[in-house]
């Protein structure tokens, strides 16, 4: 550790002459979402299989266990987020892919 008389080195890394870096066209975000979409559209049709077929099933009023319930949640959160995730994920896709 330096004495307190002598200033601390400095931790910033150099500055780029350019500004800062813009993602290539390969790292534009668009795997990502396909990937994330793909991932959680999965998890919610799992669950949803879940419920209905390992966890007691769906009645008129719902799952009929706590288990039911919980991956029920889980299902009515998946679906939404991961069909909204990949439907842009292919559109940004198609996008990249009229650019060419």
């Amino acid at each position: 550790m330096a004495p307190a008389t002598q200033p601390a080195p400095s931790q910033r890394p150099p500055a780029q002459p350019n500004g800062p870096a813009r993602p290539t066209a390969q790292d534009d975000g668009t795997n990502q979402l396909l990937k994330s979409g793909g991932w959680t559209l999965g998890a919610g049709v799992f669950f949803a299989l879940l419920t209905k077929f390992a966890l007691g099933g769906i009645g008129d009023q719902g799952p009929h266990t706590n288990g039911g319930w919980m991956a029920l949640i889980v299902t009515m959160m998946c679906l939404p987020f991961g069909f909204l995730l990949s439907l842009l994920g292919v559109l940004k896709w198609l996008r990249k892919r009229r650019e060419r």
